[in-house]
């Protein structure tokens, strides 16, 4: 079947559409006829080869010298199977107008050619790729090397658009201090244990910087508070993450940023999350997670001492340690059934009450640092002596 006998045979399609198309000068003429030729074939079913007659018809309309008739072409067959993929992609180096609408919602480019337009098409192709429904993680890579603070932060904020740790952590280098970028990024559904972990440092940055420009306070405390503030920030995230927290992954990321330290542990431990204690003994001890949990839970206190020593933990730090686990295990044993908010609720009720048990010391720096329960209310002691707890608003 030609060409015209696929025009003439929709009966959508007047002889006068037809003679618009092949003789009209006028451009506005040629785009009314365009869309509705291009409509009529996408909607009539098609032989294998009525489809290829249809397609150099497409072909002979992407030639058109009006950009009002290339616009009509991309604007209706923009999600269109029948388009052909050389088409498609000349339609993307088109000029604006014509290249976005095919860009942003084709099904005909490859993750290749979308990576590639990205490199070489400037920021309104990157913007109408970063728009697409869903993006892979090669296209979000390309963006993460090479778009626009704009592309990037409407990819981001697409739970579609799959991005590699690799490809988040390069968006992190380009874009980390944009406070746009942050708010997608808390907002996205998951996130790797590296890139919550930026930016929480992200935000104690800026933290730091307000306290020692806007208050009188030296630097130090500002780092201490600033510090003090992150641990919690970490601990809170493993909170939250649920079912989907991973312990192995946040101790090894901790690790190797230089950010496991004693304290941190002591705060996740005590707030119960025992299996990110046995990971970050595990990396720092660079004893296999499967014996560091033998050592922690089956070896008795000496087990406990060895592997501690061996992770280079203060050793005057110990018996607060030793405390929190066998405390862990007693609750374990006697009320298994509470929920995690309140198993951490009596888990830090019996940590910071036994002060016989640990060194004075230590028990300040819980008070200071394990200063907050589950509702946001802050531990003090009931009385002098330490016997109790009492909990206020703050």
């Amino acid at each position: 079947m030609t060409a015209g006998n696929i025009l003439t045979q929709r009966a959508s399609l007047s002889d006068l559409d037809i003679q618009r198309l092949v003789r009209s000068e006028n451009a506005d003429d040629r785009a009314v006829a365009t869309h509705k030729i291009c409509r009529a074939m996408e909607r009539g079913g098609l032989s294998e080869g009525d489809r290829r007659a249809a397609q150099e018809i497409i072909r002979m309309l992407a030639q058109d010298a009006a950009e009002l008739v290339r616009r009509a072409l991309a604007v209706t067959l923009r999600t269109s199977e029948l388009l052909p993929h050389d088409v498609a992609m000349k339609l993307a180096q088109d000029v604006i107008t014509v290249s976005v609408p095919v860009l942003t919602h084709s099904p005909l480019f490859t993750d290749e050619d979308l990576a590639d337009i990205i490199r070489s098409g400037g920021p309104v192709r990157q913007v109408a790729i970063a728009k697409r429904d869903a993006l892979s993680e090669v296209v979000t890579l390309s963006l993460a090397d090479n778009g626009v603070e704009e592309a990037v932060v409407i990819a981001c904020a697409n739970d579609n658009a799959r991005f590699s740790e690799g490809g988040m952590n390069r968006v992190m280098d380009r874009f980390g201090t944009s406070e746009v970028l942050h708010s997608v990024l808390v907002n996205r559904k998951t996130l790797p244990v590296s890139i919550s972990e930026r930016l929480v440092n992200v935000v104690s940055a800026a933290l730091r910087e307000q306290l020692i420009s806007q208050h009188a306070i030296s630097p130090e405390t500002a780092v201490e508070i600033v510090n003090a503030t992150q641990e919690r920030a970490t601990v809170d995230m493993a909170d939250q993450a649920g079912a989907s927290f991973d312990p192995q992954g946040l101790a090894h990321h901790l690790m190797i940023s230089g950010r496991l330290t004693p304290s941190l542990m002591l705060r996740a431990l005590a707030r119960g999350h025992i299996g990110f204690f046995e990971h970050a003994l595990a990396e720092l001890s660079g004893v296999p997670h499967e014996r560091t949990w033998l050592m922690v839970h089956d070896a008795g206190a000496l087990g406990l001492r060895a592997i501690y020593d061996r992770a280079g933990l203060p050793a005057r730090m110990f018996q607060t340690f030793r405390m929190a686990v066998e405390t862990f295990h007693t609750l374990q044993a006697e009320a298994g059934h509470l929920d995690p908010v309140r198993m951490q609720e009596r888990l830090i009720e019996r940590f910071l009450t036994q002060v016989p048990f640990a060194p004075r010391e230590d028990l300040i720096y819980l008070y200071e640092r394990l200063d907050r329960d589950s509702k946001g209310r802050r531990w003090h002691r009931a009385a002098e002596t330490g016997d109790g707890l009492t909990r206020s608003a703050a």
